[in-house]
């Protein structure tokens, strides 16, 4: 079966078709670090995760180059920094580190390149004169913009006229535009904000100028798979493909990959409703393979509606498999288990058929045939590592030590030390939850 992805620019399924069988390029875009990153932000990266995989799988690892960048650079960093009294880069490390951390937890393989958004500044001066040349971008106020009208397919990707964007009041009206649809590609910075040498002055870059040179630097012009959220579809991705477009002269993606929004307990996660969940504190709470399971278990383009409950399910299923995990003796998938996956990323059905296998497994656990195809599943969906086996090294009197130095590290408010506690004794097999009668633990 050929793998079938789902295009958000024509809205239908189709068999993926690389541009060069020995060069797959995908690009997917992270998060913007301006605070510890909250589950919404990881359900791309695992997702994507096992597209990454799967590519892998089928065209060979060292034929699938992977861009996913960091913003390091945004209005929303700035506004943190200052509220902090820190600078700009300062926070990004912070946050950059827990970050980091949540993805080793969560089993995510590091891309071929996780560029930064301020060390291809001078790729975004180098588009945006361009643009100013062929006459797609103008400057006013200190300002570049770019001018969407000259983009002849601009909203294709959304599906939005220029009449519905104006209407719906989804661009910003500012007096230096000559259009109220237009964008900015470069903006003058304010006192003590970080700011950049260009032709336009000292300033910085808008954001979605950010992602167009990443991929120009390191993809090319036209890369295979473009991917993130849904809500990146306008005007993010929107404007990345114009000026792309407009730059290079040719078409910028040929597939667009966007997966759905998390619902926490019914509702839409948001700020304003204050059900944002912080990655790190789930960690602290939940086995990593439990979350991972549980984002999962719905398929990536619809909603989740994350609660307790699903990461109790979650919980209780992958509890089951830990007497089961071995090291598989051969490469060998299930061919409905992968059907599944080759299916716009079916996750859901992929696990319903290793569940299946699991099953079968229970009641004959010699079978080799059975016990790879449970094994590699597993490896290729990156829900195996915190299920191995491990010898403890730490007697019950070790863990409860390192538990009270964690806890006093906390109310000290050093959870840099808690943070380095926790990891050392997930590394030993020892997963801690946090509960309001006390620390708890229990062995993977």
């Amino acid at each position: 079966m050929n793998l079938k992805l789902f295009n958000t620019l024509t809205k239908t399924k189709e068999d993926f078709n690389p541009i060069n069988h020995k060069s797959i390029k995908m690009y997917a875009c992270g998060p913007t670090l301006y605070n510890n990153p909250h589950i919404g932000n990881f359900r791309p990266i695992i997702v994507f995760d096992i597209l990454f995989r799967i590519l892998q799988l089928k065209f060979g690892k060292g034929n699938v180059t992977y861009v996913r960048n960091i913003t390091d650079i945004d209005d929303k960093i700035i506004n943190k920094a200052n509220e902090l009294k820190i600078s700009t880069k300062k926070l990004v490390e912070q946050t950059q580190k827990i970050y980091h951390e949540d993805l080793k937890s969560l089993s995510i393989l590091e891309p071929t390149h996780e560029p930064k958004a301020t060390e291809y500044i001078s790729k975004m001066i180098d588009m945006i004169t361009s643009l100013i040349q062929k006459e797609y971008a103008y400057f006013s106020s200190n300002h570049v913009l770019f001018e969407s009208k000259k983009f002849k397919n601009y909203g294709a990707l959304s599906k939005f006229s220029l009449k519905d964007i104006i209407s719906g009041a989804r661009v910003e009206v500012a007096e230096y535009k000559k259009n109220p649809e237009d964008f900015v590609l470069w903006k003058p910075s304010k006192d003590n904000e970080p700011y950049w040498e260009s032709p336009w002055g000292k300033g910085r870059p808008g954001w979605h100028i950010e992602c167009s040179a990443m991929i120009a630097e390191l993809l090319g012009p036209t890369i295979d798979i473009h991917a993130g959220g849904l809500d990146l579809i306008f005007p993010h991705h929107e404007n990345e493909i114009a000026q792309s477009c407009c730059y290079h002269d040719q078409n910028m993606a040929n597939y667009w990959l966007h997966n759905g929004f998390i619902n926490f307990e019914g509702e839409k996660m948001s700020k304003s409703l204050g059900n944002i969940t912080i990655m790190n504190d789930l960690l602290n709470l939940h086995n990593p393979i439990s979350i991972k399971y549980a984002i999962l278990t719905t398929h990536y383009r619809q909603p989740i509606d994350f609660s307790n409950d699903l990461l109790k399910y979650s919980s209780n299923i992958v509890s089951k498999w830990r007497d089961f995990i071995k090291k598989a003796t051969n490469n060998h998938l299930d061919q409905d288990f992968l059907k599944a996956l080759e299916d716009d990323l079916n996750t859901p059905q992929a696990l319903m058929r290793l569940q299946q296998i699991f099953n079968d497994l229970k009641k004959a656990p010699e079978d080799i045939e059975l016990s790879n195809y449970f094994n590699n599943g597993l490896s290729l969906l990156g829900l195996v590592p915190h299920f191995q086996k491990i010898e403890l090294s730490l007697d019950n009197d070790d863990i409860e030590n390192m538990i009270a130095r964690r806890a006093d590290a906390k109310s000290n408010k050093n959870f840099e030390l808690a943070d380095q506690i926790r990891e050392e004794l997930l590394q030993n097999g020892i997963i801690l939850e946090d509960t309001k009668s006390g620390t708890k633990w229990k062995k993977t």
